[in-house]
Order: C-alpha cells, then structure tokens, then sequence
C-alpha cells in the first residue's frame, strides 16, 4: 500500500509537467513585476516637474493677485505638486484650515495614485521565493521517492539527478525574481516619498502666501 502511494506521488510530482508549471508561475510572477515597475516609473515621470520652477511662477502670480492665472499655470503643468497646488488655490478666500484640508484631501489621492500597484511587487518579492521552495520540495519528494521504489540495488543515479535539479532551477528561479522585485518596490516607495516631501514643502509655501495675501487686503 505504502508502495502504491508513493508512486503515485513520484508519478504526479513527476519533473516533467509540474517542472514547467513551476517555472511558468515564476516566470509569469516576472513579467508582472517587470510591466508593473515600467509601469510605475513612467507614472512618476510624468508626475515630476520643476517644483523650483513652479513654486516661483506661483509665487509671482500670487503675490499679484491673479489666482485665475495661477490656476491656469496648474493646469498647464500639470503632475502631482501642480494638482495639489491647484486644489488649495480653489480655496483661496476660505480659511487655513480649509485650504489646508483641501491640499491634504487632493494629496492623498495623488500619493496613492502614485503607489498604485507597486504593493505587488512586494508581494511577488515575497512569494516567488515560496514558490521557488514549493518546487524544492516537490522535487526532494520525487527523489525520495525514486529511491523507496527503485531500492539501493535499481536505483537510477539519473531520475535523481533531474528530481534534485528540479528542486534547484525552481529556487534559484525564485531568487532571481525576488531580488529584483525587492529593488524594484523600494525604489518605487524612495521615489514616492520624496514626492511627499516635496509636495509638504511646497503646500506649505502656498498656503502661507494667500494667507499673507488674505491679510494684505484686510
């Protein structure tokens, strides 16, 4: 009985089929993380712009009393910092706490359109070493296996080779896909921060010149 199920188990372990389905779903964990990181990257260029640049135009236009050209500029530009800008500019003749809240609000959205996605390379970094793993242990059951069936006399050095070879492509292939998934996701999340910081900066800024502009006209 015992016999008859481990061959059935070396039978359906065997490093042919499952082989190739391991290394598919690891190859496949791949090229989702891959799209997903170019993805990204173009996201955060086509966020990016010359805050410097920007935060003087603003400045300018502020001080002068054209809100509606500034809210212009924001539009032209565009990105994330331009959106935020604009969403406080909209509140101009409301109170701090408002523009401050409005800002905030349209921070928010624009931070997690940011990350959008970039969670699963973190989570591909995290499973494509266990899958990796899983296709090592199958790979060791085969081996076991081969050895309980064929006995120490009949054993075939080759069947045992392929199972153990099985067992090490399918974890190195995991590596090979996580290491870079790791890279990938942090400098997502490096990018990402550095946008808060700029967009903390440069909201702050905003807000004190309509409230000094605010003050002016009292």
């Amino acid at each position: 009985m015992m016999e008859l199920n481990l061959a059935v188990l070396a039978s359906f372990f065997s490093y042919g089929s499952n082989w190739n389905l391991i290394l598919m779903i690891i190859i496949g964990c791949s090229i989702v993380s891959f799209t997903i990181f170019i993805e990204r990257l173009m996201q955060l260029q086509r966020s990016e712009i010359n805050t410097n640049q920007f935060i003087i135009a603003m400045r300018k236009t502020i001080k002068e009393g054209n809100l509606v050209e500034a809210i212009q500029v924001c539009e032209q530009t565009g990105g994330t910092i331009a959106a935020i800008i604009k969403a406080g500019l909209l509140k101009h003749n409301r109170g701090k706490e408002q523009i401050e809240s409005s800002m905030e609000i349209a921070g928010l959205i624009e931070v997690a359109r940011l990350e959008k996605n970039a969670k699963i390379l973190s989570i591909i970094a995290h499973i494509a070493p266990l899958i990796g793993l899983l296709g090592t242990v199958l790979g060791f059951i085969q081996a076991f296996a081969e050895m309980r069936l064929s006995g120490l006399v009949d054993i075939s050095a080759t069947r045992i080779g392929e199972a153990m070879e099985y067992a090490l492509v399918t974890t190195a292939a995991g590596l090979v896909v996580a290491i870079p998934s790791v890279l990938a996701y942090n400098y997502i999340v490096s990018r990402v921060e550095g946008f808060v910081l700029e967009i903390q900066t440069a909201s702050a800024e905003i807000v004190d010149l309509l409230l000094d502009r605010e003050e002016a006209y009292l």
